[in-house]
């Protein structure tokens, strides 16, 4: 009798190619992922170097995008405190806002949204196109997300910066999951205080919050 399901072999070199290349794609941004991606592995099979930006040379998606965090906050507050969001529903905000649809494929592309967006994703990745490096990308975050406006300096719960802390940093792929347990288990241990919340000079002030 034939057999008809057959076990599916994944070759042992796709993840790394798969996370490398997600990677070049985070450092790059470009504006054309579909035909990026083809020069990409065009590159890569004729044994070349692929079009891969550095970090000392990636260009901000700002510089060719009106998105500023006063935007973004306009935009958090129009989600209004859901944790998903359909895709259509947001890029019509997005639209009202007169963001450019490049940058919203752009964050979609990056972060693998499909029609259900976690929110708090979604904008950690777009906030993190206003940001050269992580520690300013979630400096960017904790104003979005922060009620205190001018009662004092912006902060977030700390399970919210953990969550956002952890997501980019697997998103850059550059960080080690160990390094950022550390960093997470001091600045719990060492600087968060009975009320939970974590105040944006606790991870950009402190010599010894090192976040990548």
């Amino acid at each position: 009798m034939p057999q008809t399901d057959k076990q599916i072999c994944i070759p042992p070199e796709l993840p790394e190619l798969l996370k490398q290349f997600t990677k070049a794609a985070i450092r790059t941004q470009p504006q054309d992922l579909i035909q990026w991606a083809a020069d990409y592995f065009g590159a890569m099979s004729r044994g070349e170097i692929p079009p891969v930006r550095e970090r000392s040379e990636r260009v901000a998606l700002s510089n060719w995008a009106e998105l500023t965090p006063e935007l973004l906050k306009i935009l958090h507050s129009r989600v209004a405190g859901r944790l998903i969001i359909h895709a259509d529903e947001l890029a019509q905000m997005w639209k009202v806002l007169s963001l450019p649809t490049d940058l919203f494929n752009s964050v979609m592309n990056v972060g693998r949204f499909t029609e259900e967006i976690e929110w708090l994703k979604f904008l950690a990745l777009a906030c993190s196109s206003l940001g050269v490096t992580i520690a300013k990308t979630l400096k960017i975050v904790c104003e979005v997300l922060s009620s205190d406006h001018d009662s004092g300096p912006p902060r977030i719960p700390f399970s919210t910066f953990q969550f956002l802390y952890t997501y980019i940093a697997e998103v850059d792929g550059e960080i080690s999951a160990s390094h950022v347990s550390r960093m997470l288990n001091y600045i719990e241990q060492e600087i968060i205080g009975p009320d939970g919340l974590i105040k944006v000079n606790d991870f950009t002030q402190n010599p010894r919050v090192r976040l990548e």
